[in-house]
C-alpha cells in the first residue's frame, strides 16, 4: 500500500486524566443521539459499574461484549470479564426476550439498580443498544486511559429501531488517499451514531485506489497522485478486505464505488486502449469535473467493467456495487443511457445490485438498482418518475448532506458550490418528504457524503463531519415525530465533551451550546 501522509489528531496521552469539565458524572437519560423511538427514565434509579461488574453474553453476542468490555477496561481499570449469560447483575447482552417489531437492528435497553440488560432479535440490534449504552455512561468511559470514575448509568427503558434501513456515510478516498487506519477510525465514529453503510469512493479523475489484478496499472499508475499532486496511494486487495472485515465486525456494510463513464481520467491515463483515440491522457491533479469519459463504443470498455466489477464483487460481501454515473458531460446522452443499461447488467451478472448517483435514472434502472439523489432542488421529474416506477432512493441532497460544504464563509476547509451548511441546515429536512411527488415508501435511506478535494488528514475529516454527521444520522434512524431542533441541539451539545475525550476535533458551531465551553 502506498500511504499518504496522515497527520494524527490530538488524543489524550496515556495516563492523562481529562479536564474537570469532563469529570465522570451521570448523563441525562434523554441525551441520546440519534433520538430513540421511546425513552422512559426511571426517577432516582442508577446502576453503577464497579470493579465487580461483568458482561454476560448470549451465544452470537460474544464479540459485541468483548468490544464493550475492552473499552470499559481501558477507562475504568476494572477487569470487566466477559462470560456466558445468564449472570447476576452487570451488563447482559441477550438475543432473546426482545419485544416484537424491533426488526434486525432494534433493541430494548433496561437499566435498573441491579444491572443493565440489552435485548435484541439480532446481533446488529445488540450492537446498536451498546452504542446507546455508551452514551449513557459518563463521557470519561470513552477515554483511552484509566480515569478516576465513578461510573453511574441512569435508570430507565429505551425501546428503539431505525426509520430507514440504509443509513450511510461516504468517504472520498480518490481525491486524497486515506490509509486503512484512517478509514477504520472513521468507521468507529460512524457506529457511534448507528450508521450502517460506508460508501467508499474508490476512483475518480485524480486517483484510482483499489488494486485490480487484471488491470494492475490502475493502482500503480492511476493511484500514484492526488489533488494538488501529492503522492496518492491505493489499497491492496488485502487492505480492502481488512476494511471490509473491520466494518462488518461493527455491522457496517461497505459499498465500493467505481465511478463511470465520467470521472475516469485516472483509468484512462493508466490504459491508452480505454480511450476512443487510443491515446492516454496525462494524470490529473486539479478539481474540475465533467471532462473525462470511458469510450462507450469500444467492446474493451465492457470487458474492463466486467473484470473490475467482478474482482470487486468477489471482495465485497455486501449487496451493492456503486457505479457512479454523475457529471458525465463528455458522454453523449444516448451513449450514456446505453452505457448505464449495460453496466447495470454486468453488475447484476456478478450477483450485486447497483447503486448510482441519481443521474442513472435517465437510463432504465433495473428493479434492483438504487438511485442516490444528490441534487440541490426539491423537484426532479426524472427521479420522481423512476421512484414511482419502483426505483428506491438514497437521499443525499448536496445542500443538506454534503459534509465537505463549508459551515460558513469563514470555514478554512471545504467548498461552497452547494451553499453553506451549518448544523441547523443539515438537520432541518425530512428525507421521506423532501422530493416533490416522491412518497416516503420510495426512500431507502440517507447518506452523508464527505468529498476530499480540500481534506488530507483525519483531523480534517473530524472538523467537517462533526457535528453534522450525527445530525444526518438522526434523520436516518429516528422517527420523524422526534424531529425537533430545540431538543436536538441540546442533545447534540451533550456529545461535545465525549468528542473531546475521544480526541475528535469537531467544529464548535455557534448554533450549539457546548457544555464546558468550546
Amino acid at each position: 500500500m502506498l500511504a499518504a501522509a496522515l497527520v494524527p489528531v490530538s488524543t489524550l496521552a496515556p495516563g492523562l486524566s481529562v479536564a474537570p469539565a469532563e469529570a465522570a458524572t451521570a448523563v441525562s437519560f434523554t441525551s441520546v443521539v440519534p433520538a430513540p423511538v421511546t425513552a422512559t427514565p426511571a426517577a432516582g434509579v442508577t446502576y453503577a459499574i464497579t470493579s465487580s461488574t461483568a458482561v454476560h453474553t448470549d451465544p452470537g453476542a460474544e464479540a459485541i461484549g468483548e468490544r464493550l468490555a475492552a473499552q470499559l477496561r481501558r477507562s475504568t481499570g476494572y477487569p470487566i470479564p466477559v462470560a456466558p449469560a445468564p449472570g447476576a447483575g452487570g451488563v447482559s447482552l441477550l438475543l432473546s426476550g426482545a419485544p416484537a417489531g424491533l426488526g434486525a437492528e432494534g433493541y430494548q435497553l433496561d437499566v435498573t439498580a441491579g444491572g443493565i440488560v440489552v435485548r435484541a432479535d439480532r446481533p446488529a440490534g445488540l450492537a446498536n443498544g451498546v452504542q446507546t449504552l455508551r452514551q449513557l455512561l459518563p463521557v470519561t468511559a470513552d477515554a483511552p486511559a484509566v480515569q478516576p470514575g465513578p461510573w453511574p448509568v441512569p435508570g430507565g427503558r429505551i425501546v428503539d429501531y431505525p426509520r430507514f434501513g440504509y443509513r450511510g456515510a461516504m468517504l472520498d478516498v480518490a481525491r486524497h488517499f486515506f490509509p486503512v487506519a484512517a478509514v477504520e477510525r472513521y468507521i468507529d465514529q460512524l457506529v457511534l451514531y448507528k450508521i450502517n453503510y460506508l460508501h467508499l469512493h474508490l476512483s475518480d479523475d485524480q486517483g484510482w485506489r483499489i488494486a485490480i489484478n487484471s488491470w494492475p496499472n490502475l493502482a500503480t499508475h492511476g493511484g500514484s497522485t492526488a489533488v494538488g499532486g501529492g503522492p496518492g496511494g491505493y489499497y491492496t486487495q488485502a487492505d480492502y478486505r481488512e476494511i471490509v472485515s473491520y466494518a462488518a465486525a461493527r455491522f457496517v456494510t461497505v459499498v465500493p464505488e467505481i465511478d463511470m463513464p465520467g470521472h475516469t481520467n485516472a483509468a484512462l491515463s493508466s490504459y491508452a486502449a480505454l480511450n476512443c483515440d487510443g491515446v492516454a491522457p496525462p494524470l490529473y491533479t486539479g478539481t474540475e469535473v465533467g471532462f473525462s469519459s470511458l469510450c462507450t463504443s469500444k467492446e474493451l470498455t465492457y470487458t474492463f467493467i466486467d473484470q473490475v466489477m467482478g474482482e470487486l464483487a468477489a471482495l465485497t460481501p455486501g449487496p451493492y456495487l456503486h457505479i457512479g454515473g454523475d457529471e458525465a458531460a463528455s458522454t453523449a446522452p444516448a451513449d450514456y443511457t446505453a452505457f448505464i443499461d449495460r453496466a447495470q447488467r454486468i453488475v447484476a451478472a456478478h450477483g450485486k445490485a447497483v447503486i448510482g448517483w441519481h443521474d442513472v435514472a435517465k437510463a432504465t434502472p433495473l428493479p434492483s438498482t438504487v438511485a442516490q439523489f444528490w441534487g440541490t432542488t426539491t423537484r426532479d421529474d426524472t427521479v420522481k418518475a423512476a421512484a414511482l416506477n419502483g426505483t428506491k432512493l438514497i437521499m443525499s441532497p448536496a445542500n443538506r448532506t454534503y459534509l465537505d460544504m463549508k459551515y460558513n464563509s469563514r470555514t478554512p476547509l471545504g467548498q461552497n458550490w452547494a451553499g453553506y451548511i451549518d448544523v441547523k441546515t443539515a438537520y432541518g429536512w425530512d428525507p421521506g418528504a423532501y422530493l416533490s411527488g416522491v412518497p416516503s415508501s420510495a426512500v431507502a435511506g440517507v447518506e452523508a457524503p464527505l468529498w476530499t478535494e480540500t481534506l488530507t488528514t483525519s483531523a480534517d475529516l473530524d472538523y467537517m463531519a462533526f457535528p453534522r454527521l450525527p445530525a444526518i444520522a438522526e434523520l436516518g434512524w429516528s422517527p420523524y415525530s422526534t424531529h425537533d431542533w430545540t431538543a436536538f441541539k441540546q442533545r447534540l451539545g451533550a456529545q461535545g465533551p465525549r468528542w473531546r475525550v475521544m480526541g475528535v476535533g469537531y467544529y464548535h458551531s455557534t448554533q450549539i451550546s457546548w457544555p464546558g465551553g468550546s
